[in-house]
């Protein structure tokens, strides 16, 4: 791993991921890629609050004095102490959050985005949530999410939340390498709700055969009951004290992401443990 991007409001929520992505970086030897996005006004987004539009000079000094704030706010956050002995990259754009991510996970060839979450319930998730859920659903590297800061500062427990498709093989690696760097046991579970149910031997020898292939060798492999994927996820995670969860997701999009939505966003939305997640494309038959 050499870069780790973490995008950054100031806000709580983001100086915590930033302190999780310092101590990844500790470990792994990366670098972190602070970014700063400034969000652009329009005159379109300012009449939505019933006020007037700004003259054109005016919106110039504004996004002039908004760009002189924001790299006070930058260099200040850069030489946080929970960075100490980490090469730190600050970068500042303006536009939309969501595109500024996305051109630098592109640019800088990105290796993991660790971001804040403000989760379902807080008015935040406005601005924080959204743009981390499209990052989740289209991101090509992976994505760590922190809804809060974790009990632990390394991860000694990684539940791998598993549909058991060749689509993962990818995504699998990945977890072998953090369960590596950690030292950590690797949790497979296999949430079984009413409507799809398999099982248990059958499950079991299927995980148990894939770790192999996988050539785990401290892992545990489990089956849990529960009405929906996603409450199955977070509750398993809870019963064992987990440190993160791991869980690819097929990046769902348009209608078919409305008519089903997407389990890894509702387990990043609402699970109070970090959440890692992979984008996997299924393969053409």
């Amino acid at each position: 791993m050499k870069r780790i991007l973490v995008p950054t409001d100031f806000s709580k929520e983001a100086q915590t991921a930033a302190e999780v992505a310092s101590g990844i970086a500790r470990k792994s030897g990366a670098q972190l890629i602070l970014l700063h996005v400034i969000e652009e006004g329009s005159k379109d987004s300012v009449r939505i609050t019933g006020e007037i539009a700004y003259a054109d000079m005016e919106d110039k000094l504004f996004t002039l004095k908004l760009i002189e704030r924001s790299r006070k706010q930058m260099a200040k956050f850069a030489e946080s102490a929970f960075f100490s002995g980490i090469k730190v990259i600050p970068e500042l754009r303006m536009g939309s959050p969501y595109h500024g991510i996305r051109t630098i996970i592109t640019e800088q060839k990105v290796d993991l985005v660790v971001m804040g979450t403000a989760g379902k319930t807080d008015l935040a998730e406005m601005i924080i949530g959204s743009n981390t859920e499209k990052v989740v659903r289209h991101a090509h590297c992976p994505v760590l999410t922190i809804q809060r800061k974790p009990l632990r500062s390394d991860f000694k427990n990684i539940v791998y939340a598993t549909s058991m498709s060749k689509d993962e093989e990818v995504f699998s690696r990945i977890v072998k390498r953090a369960q590596e760097m950690y030292d950590a046991t690797v949790h497979l579970v296999r949430i079984n709700t009413p409507g799809n149910f398999q099982r248990d031997a059958v499950v079991k020898k299927y995980m148990n055969d894939f770790a192999k292939k996988l050539q785990l060798k401290n892992y545990t492999v489990n089956v849990f009951n529960d009405i929906t994927e996603e409450e199955g996820i977070i509750y398993f995670a809870e019963s064992i004290n987990a440190d993160m969860i791991a869980m690819a997701t097929h990046g769902r999009t348009g209608f078919a992401h409305v008519l089903a939505g997407s389990i890894a966003e509702d387990v990043v939305n609402h699970s109070k443990r970090p959440v890692l997640t992979f984008v996997v494309k299924h393969k053409k038959k």
